[in-house]
């Protein structure tokens, strides 16, 4: 009978009705199933929010090592709001969207100067790099605040619980879409493990692709395996993809590398640093491009597909003194480059450069 009732009624009110029964379920899995992950371990606010700002946009695995050893140097709110700019990106380099480490150092100056750590999902809105879900999670995770959290994993499942066929123009705007049904399903009186139950069975079974449905523990609640299509949701409008093409230089002298470093304001890769490109170097395209290729690169940046051809140059005693007078740009010897912070791709093209020619 209970079976019945959630396939004749509509999807929008199918789930929602059946509430207990479904946290039951949910609930159960993540009990027997979850990660064993540090920041769970051991939690503390301190903990889940680096957490929380590293996993923006980056999977699990890849955050593990990064959290490890931030922790380890970094291990709370003064620490962090003492260290320098330098050392926070320098512990983030690899890591990527580097805005993430401005704001969560930014953020712990704020909490280390206050009386104490603000408890309501709306304050934490107000303060540095913090959205909708990443101030759900530090509430409902640290607090037990009954916010509900719904980042991509979220959006996913209740995506597919309903079928909704919506397309959205990003995740943002699901996010939104998605947001009130997760308040209701939301265990308001356990909301931390209930929200983390929700994140985990996005992340391990009802998977963007080849999602394990005989696995899932809420599949009788799902309106899109009853369909057998889940993998037809969420739907996203299809973004256009920009190609673009960057020229480097590859400048040694005495043993020393060229490299410029982004101004503190740049909106991206702010106090990175990078090979120069012929405008760094103020030198026409065709002069660069003249020179040996050494190799051509790609790497991605949310909806550009960046190529970047590297050219080894070897500049004239005249070019390296005009340089000189560039303060973005750093003769830096090679058995230095460990100490400054670079882009991941350019740190991986500088490695293999230097190993290829080393053989």
């Amino acid at each position: 009978m209970f079976v019945c009732v959630l396939v004749t009624r509509p999807h929008s009110h199918a789930l929602p009705a059946a509430k207990a029964a479904f946290q039951r379920a949910l609930h159960a899995w993540y009990r027997g199933q979850h990660r064993r992950l540090p920041w769970r371990e051991t939690p503390s606010l301190y903990r889940t929010v680096v957490s929380e700002f590293m996993l923006q946009q980056t999977q699990v695995k890849t955050v593990l090592p990064y959290f490890e050893r931030w922790v380890r140097e970094l291990p709370d709110f003064a620490a962090l709001a003492a260290a320098s700019g330098t050392r926070v990106l320098k512990l983030w380099e690899g890591l990527g969207y580097y805005s993430r480490a401005r704001h969560l150092h930014r953020l712990a100056r704020v909490i280390a100067a206050l009386p104490a750590p603000p408890r309501s999902t709306e304050a934490w809105r107000k303060l540095p790099g913090v959205g909708p879900y990443t101030a759900a999670a530090i509430t409902s995770l640290a607090f037990g605040a009954p916010a509900a959290c719904v980042d991509g994993n979220v959006v996913r499942v209740l995506a597919r619980l309903t079928a909704d066929g919506t397309t959205f123009r990003d995740s943002a705007a699901a996010a939104r879409h998605f947001t009130p049904l997760a308040a209701v399903l939301l265990q308001r009186d356990d909301p931390g493990p209930h929200n983390q139950a929700m994140m985990e069975l996005g992340a391990l079974v009802c998977r963007r692709h080849h999602p394990r449905c005989p696995a899932c523990p809420v599949r009788r609640f799902c309106a899109a395996a009853r369909r057998g299509n889940p993998e037809d949701y969420p739907r996203f409008a299809s973004k256009k993809i920009r190609r673009r093409a960057v020229l480097r230089a590859w400048c040694e002298h005495e043993g020393r590398l060229l490299l410029h470093r982004a101004a503190a304001g740049a909106r991206r890769l702010a106090g990175l640093h990078e090979l120069p490109t012929p405008i760094d170097l103020g030198l026409n395209e065709a002069v660069v491009r003249a020179t040996p290729l050494l190799t051509r690169k790609q790497r991605g940046l949310t909806n550009h597909r960046i190529t970047e051809s590297i050219h080894a140059m070897v500049l004239t005693a005249a070019q390296r003194h005009r340089l000189a007078a560039n303060p973005a740009l750093h003769w830096v010897p090679l058995a230095e480059l460990d100490r400054l912070t670079l882009s991941g791709p350019h740190r991986r093209w500088i490695e293999e450069l230097l190993i290829t020619r080393n053989r």
